[in-house]
């Protein structure tokens, strides 16, 4: 009778329902959750404006890459008007 005794006044020490310990336990591993979530959203921002930034200038870089083509075809169409603009022109003289 003494051992039945001893386990119900065990059973009745022991804690029924949430205890102290077990909500410390989850608000941790909560704080914990939402700082690694905060920390990922705010690297994911940065990482999103930084890429931003790298297409607006890769943008930039192509748009200058064209126009220098297009300004390498114009002088070359001035240098061969010039060319043949002097040809004439000495032609013309030897004509006098």
């Amino acid at each position: 009778m003494t051992v039945e005794m001893d386990t119900r006044a065990a059973k009745k020490s022991e804690p029924n329902g949430i205890t102290f310990k077990m909500v410390m336990i989850i608000l941790i591993a909560v704080t914990i959750v939402l700082i690694l979530t905060t920390i990922k959203v705010w690297l994911s921002n940065q990482i999103y404006y930084e890429s931003k930034k790298v297409n607006k200038i890769q943008r930039e870089v192509s748009a200058l890459k064209a126009e220098r083509v297009l300004l390498e075809q114009h002088i070359e169409a001035l240098k061969f008007k010039n060319r043949v603009t002097d040809t004439i022109f000495i032609l013309d003289n030897t004509d006098e």
